[in-house]
């Protein structure tokens, strides 16, 4: 596995771990629709949360949720409503990102809830 699919599978580990802490019952993880993918479908209370996680090795460049587009949260936004359809979901949906820099002086994680509303 390339170096750079190593570390968002650490990220996205390291995403679901913290989401448990602070409570949130993990529905899925990287589930398919197509070519679209949602890394963890979660609830927290009566909201389903879909969140997208980005991990980079530096903040250089940008925060890691720096590089989330319009694009890629319409390909959320899709999936997540295929997603509430097959599995008959009656909650209310919100997008959370979570954002991790992993390196060898640290790491940094944040969840960044209600990142966006579909449009």
């Amino acid at each position: 596995m390339a170096e750079h699919n190593d570390l968002g599978a650490k990220g996205e580990k390291m995403a679901v771990d913290l989401l448990r802490k602070k409570g949130y019952k993990i529905l899925d993880t990287n589930w398919r629709f197509g070519k679209d993918e949602l890394d963890i479908i979660a609830q927290e209370n009566n909201e389903l949360v879909i969140v997208e996680v980005k991990t980079r090795s530096t903040e250089y460049f940008g925060y890691p949720e720096d590089f989330i587009n319009k694009a890629k949260m319409q390909r959320l936004v899709r999936a997540a409503a295929e997603y509430i359809d097959r599995k008959n979901i009656g909650l209310e949906c919100r997008y959370d990102f979570v954002s991790i820099v992993i390196n060898r002086r640290k790491t940094e994680i944040r969840h960044i809830k209600d990142a966006f509303y579909p449009f």
